[in-house]
C-alpha cells in the first residue's frame, strides 16, 4: 500500500509592492477626483486587508482602465500649468530689484526693519530682526531668524539655513530681491 502524503497548498502571500501598486492607483484615482475620500479610505483598508491578489486587481478595476485620451489631457493640463509656474517666476525675477551681496567679512549681514540692522527694510511683514546673510568659506547663506512673515529662496519658504548664490531670488515678508554679485 502505497499513499503519498501531499500538503495542502497555500496561495502565496502578497507582496509589499504588489499592495504599494495597488495603493498607487487609488491615490491617483482620488486625487483625479475618480474616488470619494470615503470610498478612498475604504479601498485601501480592503488593499490591506487582502490574501490574494484577485482581491486586488477587484479594487483597481473600475480605475486602471482609463482611455488613452484622458491620460493626454491629463498630461497636457500638467505640463501647462508647470509652464505657467515657470514663466510667473521669470516674469518676477526680471522685475525684482538686485540685493548685492556685500563684501565678506568677520560679521553676518543682519537684515530687518530695526534700525540696527545692516540691511533696513521699512515694510511691515519684516520682522524687526528677520534673517542674516553671511559668507561662509566660499558659500553664502542665508538663515532666517524666527521671522513671523518667513524667509523665501526661490519661492521655498526657509526653515533653518540655506545656500544662495547670485540669481536667486530672495523674500523677506513680501519684499522680494534678486542677489546680485559685485
Amino acid at each position: 500500500m502505497t499513499s503519498s502524503y501531499e500538503s495542502p497548498t497555500y496561495p502565496a502571500r502578497l507582496s509589499d509592492a504588489e499592495r504599494e501598486r495597488v495603493l498607487d492607483v487609488l491615490r491617483e484615482g482620488a486625487a483625479q477626483g475618480r474616488l470619494s475620500h470615503e470610498t478612498f479610505v475604504h479601498r485601501m483598508e480592503l488593499v490591506l486587508a487582502a490574501r490574494r491578489s484577485e482581491e486586488l486587481d477587484a479594487l483597481t478595476a473600475d480605475l486602471v482602465h482609463e482611455n488613452r485620451w484622458a491620460r493626454r489631457i491629463y498630461s497636457a493640463v500638467g505640463r501647462v500649468s508647470a509652464f505657467s509656474v515657470r514663466l510667473r517666476r521669470a516674469w518676477q525675477a526680471e522685475k525684482l530689484p538686485p540685493l548685492l551681496l556685500p563684501e565678506p567679512g568677520p560679521y553676518p549681514l543682519r537684515i530687518g526693519r530695526d534700525p540696527v540692522n545692516g540691511l533696513r527694510l521699512s515694510h511691515d511683514t519684516v520682522s524687526r530682526l528677520h534673517a542674516e546673510l553671511s559668507h561662509q568659506g566660499t558659500l553664502w547663506v542665508l538663515r532666517d531668524l524666527g521671522s513671523t512673515n518667513g524667509t523665501t529662496v526661490n519661492g521655498r519658504r526657509v526653515t533653518g539655513a540655506i545656500v544662495v548664490q547670485d540669481g536667486d531670488m530672495v523674500g523677506f515678508g513680501s519684499m522680494s530681491f534678486r542677489l546680485t554679485a559685485r
